[in-house]
């Protein structure tokens, strides 16, 4: 039975905690947009914190949220590590055709949560607009038709036009199950249907296709609207590890599908624990080293481990997370100072990198950052002054 739920956001809170860092100034082609848009049609921009990040859209004050954030089928969406790598991964595609000096960022308001839901559900007499294929009635795990689509996002970017923020771009991601877990009966045992790489790949497309098709006839969308749609393989339910994308396509006008970008994104989990070892070798010694010098340093500590994000095999950042059985400031205060020095010494350079620091309570105790193009360390303790 499909239940269509909203995924919990609770992985976005490094994103989150990365706002408190100093805004830098605005570029002038967006500071021109955030001054005409705020006097003619009420929209205002936020800041940014680096050249290489957009700015979001304000309308009268709020800052203007997805029409249809988190739509997703509920039994598959365990891992909320797939949301995070889902979101991150999609902007990070968009700075390929959208320039974060030239658009500024909107979330997806074309979409509605009702319109989504029907996407994600499976086609049917009262729901003609799904994108998952009809019940056929089966519950083996061979013989079942499995659902497929199991997340849409949209993103919208904006320019000046006339002094008013226009559409000029979207990007769609649509994350894949390759594996699809079900229940015979409500509140019964969890089965699992695999599905091959080939079969999901095809499926995606098929449903991608579709997906352009009626963004083309939506309001506010024209035949010249530039579209990415990006396609996101989730990562199962058990992993350490969330998704990756897969490939993508940019379509700058018409309603079809010419061809389609393979992409090669993987991500893997510090200290690898799998029989397949990651791309370089060094970055994993790294990482140990890192985590011995600050075991032994502070062996009040219940774990550390890191995700490791590759494109094409190269590290293109990493989030250490980092659990402690510290429960007074002044510990906290002293490891995240050794923690700023550490990290600087063994950590990858070139990359960007965040440290959280929880505590066995899972409440967050402090924050680390760093930029691709930075040496030191931003650091927060939380309670402190």
């Amino acid at each position: 039975m499909k239940k269509v739920g909203v995924i919990l956001g609770a992985a976005l809170s490094v994103v989150l905690l990365a706002g408190c860092a100093k805004l830098d100034s605005a570029t002038s082609t967006v500071k021109n947009a955030a001054k005409s848009a705020s006097s003619s049609s009420g929209y205002q921009v936020t800041g940014k914190s680096a050249d290489s990040e957009y700015q979001g859209v304000v309308e009268n004050g709020k800052y203007l949220t997805s029409k249809a954030r988190g739509v997703g089928i509920s039994q598959n969406s365990d891992n909320l590590l797939n949301l995070k790598s889902f979101e991150s991964g999609l902007t990070q595609i968009s700075k390929t055709k959208y320039s974060t000096s030239n658009y500024v960022f909107r979330e997806g308001q074309l979409l509605s949560s009702t319109t989504v839901e029907n996407w994600l559900g499976r086609k049917s007499k009262s729901n003609s607009t799904g994108l998952n294929p009809e019940d056929n009635g089966q519950t083996d795990a061979d013989k079942r038709n499995p659902i497929y689509i199991q997340q849409i996002e949209e993103q919208d970017y904006m320019k000046e036009v006339d002094g008013k923020l226009q559409l000029a771009g979207i990007t769609i991601g649509i994350g894949m199950n390759s594996k699809d877990y079900y229940q015979k009966e409500e509140y019964g045992a969890t089965y699992t249907t695999t599905i091959s790489k080939e079969k999901m790949i095809s499926e995606g497309q098929q449903a991608a296709a579709k997906v352009l098709e009626r963004l083309r006839k939506t309001s506010g969308v024209s035949e010249n609207t530039p579209i990415i749609i990006a396609m996101f393989q989730q990562a199962t339910n058990d992993s350490l590890v969330g998704g990756s994308f897969y490939q993508y396509t940019y379509v700058a006008n018409g309603s079809t599908i010419s061809d389609w970008n393979s992409l090669n994104y993987k991500s893997y989990v510090f200290p690898e624990t799998s029989v397949s070892s990651v791309p370089n070798d060094n970055d994993e010694t790294s990482f140990e080293s890192f985590k011995k010098q600050v075991q032994n340093f502070f062996p009040n500590l219940a774990g550390v481990t890191a995700q490791a994000e590759y494109k094409n095999k190269t590290l293109q950042g990493m989030n250490v997370n980092i659990t402690t059985q510290f429960y007074s400031l002044t510990e906290i205060t002293s490891f995240t100072q050794y923690l700023a020095q550490a990290a600087k010494t063994y950590l990858p350079s070139g990359i960007p990198i965040d440290i959280t620091v929880k505590g066995t309570d899972g409440a967050v105790q402090s924050f680390l950052a760093r930029k691709s193009d930075e040496s030191s360390f931003y650091t927060h303790v939380f309670g402190s002054y």
